[in-house]
């Protein structure tokens, strides 16, 4: 489903989806096509849901013009080599 299909059927609403496909640009991913799981009524349970997510599920509302998330990478972890003499 296209996300535009997800914007006419739930207004302003937030959406529990699933990312089907997708493409980078720059350090973001940009979702072409989602799969509807439901449409969550309130703020307090999306926010739930979004930490419940997993995998390619995440939360989005629908007052956004596309899918587009920032990806972040975690900072490697650097250790000072200790010389043994």
């Amino acid at each position: 489903m296209l996300w535009s299909e997800v914007r006419g059927l739930y207004p302003n609403q937030w959406v529990l989806l699933e990312e089907l496909k997708s493409h980078y640009r720059g350090n973001s991913v940009c979702v072409d096509e989602v799969a509807l799981i439901r449409a969550i009524p309130d703020a307090q349970e999306a926010t739930n849901e979004l930490f419940a997510a997993k995998d390619k599920r995440f939360v989005y509302h629908t007052s956004k013009e596309d899918i587009t998330i920032r990806e972040i990478q975690k900072p490697m972890i650097r250790r000072r080599a200790t010389s043994e003499n």
